[in-house]
């Protein structure tokens, strides 16, 4: 008789808020530049929190507000299911702190804070697939640009087939415990899916949403900030 595991455990999720963010062009930690009065983290955590299926949040915050208490960095409503930790140099380093501070975690979703626009379905999509059996599971959009592969020299080499080829999101979800042995990879790797497929696990895709975009550049954050003041004045005509 097939083994049947109990997949009903908390849902931890992490936010590694400790990057400087130079390409946005911003003097302040990327996590905490403003959309309409809110942060990007505040944002974030409202969606991940807001969305039911995640338990508690995790925020991996630049060393100096790691003492900050929650109610000072997001809204009052969430603050209480909200832990703030020091993040590392590097963006894996803040993934393993909060790892460290995710005690008791079944299942671990990794999200970027300048995904601030992310629907709190998405949330939901990724946590679904997981407590369905999937030990790693990411949010993509088809890729919609002819994509080149080019050489030190700037000359292409090749065109891949965009048909099979996808645009990665946030936020990944992952059981813990398989999270925590990726971690332990010290290589360079540009998500955490990249890591877990390094140990030869599968990566289940789910369907991403358009809203998720990564605020990266000035560009971005123009638009963010147009989306994020069109939707308040939808609100407030309701």
């Amino acid at each position: 008789m097939q083994q049947v595991h109990d997949r009903s455990g908390p849902v931890v999720g992490i936010i590694p808020a400790a990057g400087r963010g130079v390409r946005l062009g911003e003097s302040l930690p990327k996590a905490f530049v403003e959309l309409g009065g809110r942060t990007m983290l505040d944002l974030a955590v409202e969606s991940m929190l807001g969305s039911g299926a995640v338990d508690r949040v995790v925020v991996v915050a630049p060393p100096e507000l790691a003492a900050t208490p929650p109610a000072e960095l997001v809204s009052e409503k969430y603050a209480d299911r909200v832990v703030v930790t020091a993040g590392g140099a590097e963006r894996a380093d803040s993934v393993r702190a909060g790892l460290r501070a995710a005690s008791g975690a079944q299942f671990v979703l990794v999200h970027d804070a300048a995904r601030a626009l992310t629907p709190p379905e998405l949330f939901t999509r990724v946590a679904d697939e997981l407590r369905a059996g999937r030990r790693a599971v990411i949010p993509v959009l088809p890729v919609t640009d002819t994509i080149k592969s080019v050489d030190s020299g700037g000359v292409v080499t090749g065109t891949p087939d965009r048909a099979t080829l996808r645009a990665v999101q946030t936020p990944q979800g992952f059981d813990a415990d398989l999270l925590d042995r990726a971690n332990r990879d010290t290589g360079d790797a540009t998500d955490d899916a990249g890591l877990v497929e390094r140990l030869g696990e599968s990566v289940q895709t789910v369907a991403g949403d358009p809203l998720a975009f990564k605020i990266t550049t000035p560009l971005d954050l123009v638009l963010a900030r147009a989306l994020f003041a069109a939707a308040d004045r939808t609100e407030e005509g309701n």
